[in-house]
């Protein structure tokens, strides 16, 4: 037997996928986290899904892994320990920051900066000095290298981020830095800016590099002793971890990069999303996946994931590539509570893993979402599988008397809850559609984490949109989209070039030598030559603007042709992006150059689910709580009796192993050939 095995890790829910490479059967099973540690859940996981798949340990040929521990890190605000090295006379890199304030200066008299990942006097100053083509003016001063460094140490400085100026032009000096650090404190994690973001903007470059060493300690110390654990129970296999960008790398190379890690889960149900999308027909779709702790959602078009290199994690600039993902805390466990001007809340306080929900019966005291569904009788009486027995009652006691401040029932209070949480998955979908000029209305919304059908059909209804797709294990789904994931890794050069003074040959110089980068380090993953792929593009703008636009290039695109192309293609662009264009009246410049190589991976084949004779018929009934209907007897059906052929038309429920999708009235669904189930608004 050869099992490729993917795991996920949430913030409640460990998701494992097993796939038998020789069969193409898949088993999909769910374990508790363990926030305390990760790596325990992922064994758990591991060894439950090579048993569900008739195998053990020993059959294990491939484990890829999406992980939290990243963006855990950053959200705990884990800033201990952490100093900076600058360029003499730049200090207040971090102090100084950018001038714009959220929500417009009407903003400014109210808006507190957030907390300093690094306070000012652990911010140490070293001579030399390059300009901004790389030639240095100042040779590097390794005597104050070495003096900075003490101190910091003698701070309490565990993790050294460092961020000279103009580095990403010449890396030289930072590179020093590092040797010097590695051979005087050796005890330092250390990161390099030129080597985490070789791009210009001080201030961003800093802060990637700042998160990316802070996350570094919790990734690798993580990441390594996961391997190990893994190697013990299967051997020397492959143990790839998912990026932000889609993509997968070695555990070792993850962790030497653990920024690339902060969308690492997310990531891979987007990929999970377009894939069965593609298959169900459906090329533009919106995402809705909905797990313990948040809710994730991202726009996908011509089933090309949208990519951003400018994101927040938190309120910290981040700059690498990444899926444009867009993540709201609304989740199962989201607790229900009343602010002191009385008004309803819904998050982003998490009951996650440990206590739980209420009905969890593992020590919850605040009522949640999940606890909210069970009132509404929305959920069964056990999850995954009738491992986690569910307290309906206690669940009930504690909306009674959330209700009761409001002067309403338990299950008017429950689907209050519902609505909010809903309304909130909303406020997301439309930061990455509506915000962006696209009309939700027009696409469908692909609908899963554990939670993610209680609320498709309710969310769609908010935005207009009349088709809802709700993929086989969609509870899993995020685990499966790491089978369909490839190597990836991406490259960026800063040159900035004027279109009237450029040389075609220096701009295809630079991005030749990405190319042999990418080339040589996808290979060093163990891909064929004939399996990796590259392809090109340019972050331009016109002379005189502050912010730039990716301008692709097509594949096979080289030379002169390549060069010409992207000052061409840069108008249409802009037009695009912002609805004008300055085409003969202003200068274009090229600003980053970037390659992305790829290592194109096997693809698991989806098994056609086995023809049901006649039309599927419930499992049973139970009663539901309907706002503005009140308790009906809804039929509940086994999500595997819904086969092809077949529509019902709702009020329903359809229940499986790691979710349960909610059809309301004014809704159909049917299945496909592939196992989603679509959801179709009648009325």
């Amino acid at each position: 037997m050869n099992l490729r095995i993917a795991i996920d890790t949430g913030g409640t829910f460990t998701d494992v996928v097993a796939i038998n490479e020789e069969t193409g059967a898949q088993h999909a099973v769910k374990t508790p986290s363990t926030p305390a540690d990760p790596s325990v859940g992922l064994l758990t996981g591991l060894r439950k899904a090579a048993e569900a798949a008739g195998g053990g340990a020993g059959d294990v040929s491939h484990v890829l892994h999406g992980s939290t521990t990243a963006t855990n890190a950053v959200l705990e605000h884990k800033f201990e320990g952490l100093g900076l090295l600058v360029t003499d006379g730049f200090r207040h890199i971090i102090e100084i920051a950018r001038q714009s304030v959220p929500d417009g200066y009407g903003n400014s008299f109210f808006w507190v900066k957030p907390p300093r990942l690094v306070p000012l006097h652990l911010v140490r100053e070293v001579g030399g000095r390059f300009d901004f083509e790389g030639k240095e003016l100042a040779p590097l001063d390794e005597e104050s290298v070495v003096a900075a460094v003490e101190e910091l140490v003698a701070d309490g400085v565990t993790r050294l981020a460092v961020c000279l100026l103009h580095a990403y032009a010449n890396p030289s000096h930072e590179r020093r830095i590092g040797e010097i650090v590695a051979e005087n404190f050796p005890q330092l994690f250390v990161s390099l800016s030129s080597t985490v973001l070789p791009e210009y903007r001080e201030y961003e470059r800093a802060m990637t590099t700042l998160i990316d060493v802070m996350v570094k300690p919790y990734c690798k110390t993580y990441l390594n002793h996961a391997a190990a654990e893994i190697q013990r129970e299967a051997g020397e296999i492959p143990f790839l971890i998912m990026q932000s960008n889609g993509g997968v790398v070695s555990n070792r190379a993850a962790g030497e990069k653990p920024v690339t890690m902060l969308l690492s889960g997310p990531a891979a149900g987007v990929l999970g999303a377009a894939f069965m999308s593609d298959l169900a027909g459906f090329n533009d779709i919106l995402t809705l996946d909905v797990g313990g702790t948040s809710t994730d959602v991202s726009l996908v078009e011509n089933l090309e994931p949208q990519l951003t290199s400018n994101s927040l994690v938190e309120n910290y600039p981040v700059k690498t590539p990444m899926l444009d993902i867009a993540t709201v805390a609304s989740g199962g466990g989201s607790l229900a509570w009343v602010d002191d001007y009385g008004s309803l809340k819904v998050g982003p306080q998490s009951a996650g893993a440990d206590p739980g929900p209420i009905c969890y019966g593992r020590g919850g005291t605040g009522p949640t979402v999940t606890d909210a569904a069970l009132v509404l009788g929305r959920l069964p009486e056990a999850l995954v599988g009738g491992e986690i027995a569910l307290d309906g009652d206690a669940a009930r006691r504690a909306y009674g008397l959330l209700g009761a401040q409001f002067d309403m029932s338990a299950e008017e209070a429950a689907a209050g809850v519902m609505e909010i949480a809903a309304a909130n998955q909303v406020h997301g979908i439309r930061q990455v559609s509506v915000m962006k000029g696209r009309e939700p209305g027009l696409y469908a919304l692909v609908a899963f984490g554990g939670a993610g059908g209680l609320f498709a059909a309710e969310v769609a209804d908010f935005l207009n949109i009349t088709t809802v797709l709700s993929p086989p294990n969609p509870g899993n789904l995020s685990a499966f989209g790491l089978h369909v994931s490839d190597i990836k890794r991406d490259y960026i050069r800063t040159l900035v070039r004027q279109q009237s003074t450029a040389d075609s040959g220096e701009i295809e110089a630079a991005w030749v030598e990405l190319e042999v980068q990418g080339k040589q380090e996808i290979a060093a993953e163990g891909v064929a030559e004939d399996a990796i792929q590259l392809s090109r593009s340019a972050d331009m703008r016109y002379v005189g603007e502050g912010h730039e636009v990716p301008v692709p290039v097509p594949a096979g695109l080289t030379g002169d042709a390549a060069v010409e192309h992207i000052w061409a293609e840069f108008h249409k662009v802009h037009m695009r992006t912002f609805g004008f264009a300055y085409e003969g009246k202003q200068d274009v410049e090229v600003v980053n150059l970037r390659i992305q190589a790829v290592g194109r991976m096997h693809r698991p084949a989806v098994v056609t689910p086995a023809a049901q004779e006649g039309a599927p018929k419930p499992d049973h009934t139970r009663p539901v709580y309907w706002r503005g209907q009140g308790w009906r007897e809804c039929d509940i059906f086994r999500r595997e009796t819904l086969t092809p052929g077949h529509q019902l038309d709702g009020p329903l429920i359809a229940e499986e192993y790691g979710s349960t999708v909610v059809v309301p009235e004014g809704w159909r669904v049917g299945a496909d050939a592939h196992g989603n189930l679509k959801l179709e608004k009648v009325t």
